[in-house]
């Protein structure tokens, strides 16, 4: 999982895993080894991908089955040259694609200074303008947000509706507005 640095010795760190009924299902030790069933198409050439034992890795398939009552992972035996292998089931291709969904979201969390800054964990941005709301127009998707700020102008914003709402911005109210590079985000302290 990746990790943000919120101080100089500080780092934020982050952990998923999915879980059925309360009971955890699989984490990133287990996506690797649906991942890796998935790529090599063999359970015990999958331990040795992951680094992992061959029994472990049984054992670990052979518990998610049980909670799931479900299999993931569907095993064949070859004929007498050998051949046999593995691959994921549908409900294993799904359990991994979940996963990795979720890691990469969190993940995407995590990189995003931005982010961090709106909720407060870091704020690095030097571009922000203190001022008060005059006008709100909502429209179906976006709003147009006018805000006087401290220093003798008006900014206008383009957010989302959403974004107005869910800051309940109404006339009046003190925001600040906060610069990216690319657009102008408003903030508003709880």
């Amino acid at each position: 999982m990746k990790s943000m640095a919120i101080h100089s010795k500080h780092k934020l760190l982050c952990k998923v895993w999915l879980e059925y009924e309360g009971k955890p299902l699989l984490g990133k030790g287990g996506a690797q080894i649906l991942e890796a069933v998935q790529e090599v198409k063999s359970i015990s050439n999958a331990a040795k991908q992951v680094g992992m034992s061959y029994r472990y890795v049984w054992n670990y398939l052979a518990k998610i089955e049980r909670t799931l009552q479900e299999p993931v992972v569907q095993t064949f035996k070859g004929g007498r040259r050998g051949g046999g292998g593995a691959h994921l089931t549908k409900l294993g291709e799904k359990l991994l694609n979940e996963y990795k969904r979720v890691e990469d979201y969190v993940g995407e969390i995590l990189d995003d200074e931005t982010y961090w800054e709106a909720v407060g964990l870091k704020i690095s941005a030097r571009n922000r303008l203190k001022g008060t709301v005059k006008e709100v127009d909502k429209g179906v998707v976006t709003a147009k947000i006018k805000i006087k700020t401290e220093k003798p102008v008006v900014l206008t914003a383009i957010i989302s509706k959403e974004a107005v709402e869910e800051l309940d911005i109404k006339t009046g109210d003190k925001v600040e507005a906060v610069i990216k590079a690319t657009e102008v985000m408003i903030a508003k302290e709880k």
